[in-house]
């Protein structure tokens, strides 16, 4: 199956933030229990402050830039981010993504209920724990 960028987006202003474009990827086609979303933010656009909470729905959220600049807020540290970072804002963090840059900031976006997952028996698992613990050297 096959998903175009551009197939199915649409404009949606986030948590009362700026009017951002989304493509909600394979929505209602994945059984996986995450949303995976590309947003486009224009320069100056912005998410809108807000937490995901137990009173509403808690959401974990990762942030992954594929392009331009922007700042990241979560709870009370402030992240300069560019093409290649990536932020995790947890369930009841306050977090906003916000433009700083020249041209659009484009995301990926993978959100959902947080819970426990089992991938300990991959290879590229092994390797992401070595790399967090000893640090692997570059190929």
């Amino acid at each position: 199956m096959l998903e175009r960028s551009g197939d199915h987006d649409f404009d949606y202003a986030l948590h009362e933030g700026s009017p951002v474009r989304v493509q909600w990827h394979f929505y209602g086609q994945s059984e996986l229990p995450v949303a995976v979303q590309t947003w486009e933010l224009p320069p100056g656009g912005f998410e809108g402050m807000h937490a995901h909470t137990e009173n509403d729905l808690p959401l974990e959220e990762i942030y992954i830039v594929l392009d331009g600049a922007g700042r990241m807020r979560v709870d009370e540290e402030t992240f300069d981010i560019t093409t290649g970072d990536s932020v995790l804002a947890r369930a009841g963090t306050s977090h906003d993504l916000r433009n700083t840059g020249d041209g659009p900031l484009k995301v990926l976006v993978i959100w959902g209920k947080p819970g426990a997952a089992d991938y300990s028996n991959f290879g590229s698992a092994k390797l992401a724990q070595a790399a967090r613990e000893h640090g692997l050297p570059a190929d």
